[in-house]
């Protein structure tokens, strides 16, 4: 899930930092998270939260790595950049196979995340319980590291043609069903925040870049056993 951020913080504290044990007894569960998972050509290399059959709602893909960068990032467990961008592939590729037949999904028209839904808020993701026909702007494009051609072509798609439906003062509404003819004008902050976040990532790895580079965070991260390009 979202919380994988909280335990390289709490490692890479200088004055209280918990000891390599709480990482891979908690967050890992002495191994139990790695748990390989297929949907047509990506494979997952981790068990989520609630053991969700592909990868549960995107923002496990993002909040984490709005300042870790997961590129080329490993540990024990898994390589973190194949990980998000197999998660944000099978979240792309579910939308695509369109299983439930919501209208509106497309190649064009895709992202599955935790948003308002329409009877309330949902943690969609692509499965046959969780996808609930609500398509949420901020899983493509928190994605753009991840699935750039795809998170673009999504973002033009949805600005030249549902542009009167979606989009408001602070860019895209948080959700949208077509299904439903559901468009309600409101946004969530924590959607709109990591959105803007991932796109300067991918732009110009700027967040990424200054948060790796502090030391606390390169020590944290080597006391958890991982491994990256931002350090030797």
């Amino acid at each position: 899930n979202e919380c994988l951020i909280m335990y390289i913080l709490a490692a890479s504290s200088p004055t209280h930092g918990v000891p390599a044990e709480v990482y891979h007894e908690g967050w890992a569960q002495n191994g139990k998270i790695v748990k390989q998972t297929n949907y047509k050509n990506d494979t997952l290399q981790l068990m989520y939260q609630g053991n969700p059959p592909y990868g549960g709602p995107l923002f496990w893909a993002h909040y984490s790595y709005l300042a870790l960068d997961p590129t080329g990032l490993k540990d024990r467990y898994a390589d973190y950049g194949k990980e998000v961008v197999a998660q944000s592939n099978i979240n792309y590729q579910w939308c695509v196979d369109n299983p439930k037949k919501f209208k509106g999904y497309s190649p064009n028209n895709w992202g599955l995340t935790a948003s308002y839904s329409v009877n309330g808020y949902s943690a969609h993701a692509p499965s046959m319980q969780e996808d609930l026909g609500v398509i949420s702007p901020t899983a493509a494009l928190s994605s753009f590291p991840y699935t750039p051609t795809q998170s673009m072509n999504a973002m033009k798609y949805w600005f030249s043609n549902m542009k009167n439906k979606i989009w408001g003062d602070y860019g895209f509404y948080d959700a949208f069903s077509e299904t439903a003819n559901w468009f309600p004008k409101r946004y969530l902050a924590i959607d709109q925040g990591p959105a803007i976040v991932m796109m300067e990532n991918y732009r110009s790895g700027l967040i990424w870049n200054l948060f790796m580079s502090a030391r606390e965070i390169k020590s944290g991260l080597k006391k958890l056993g991982f491994t990256s390009p931002h350090y030797k």
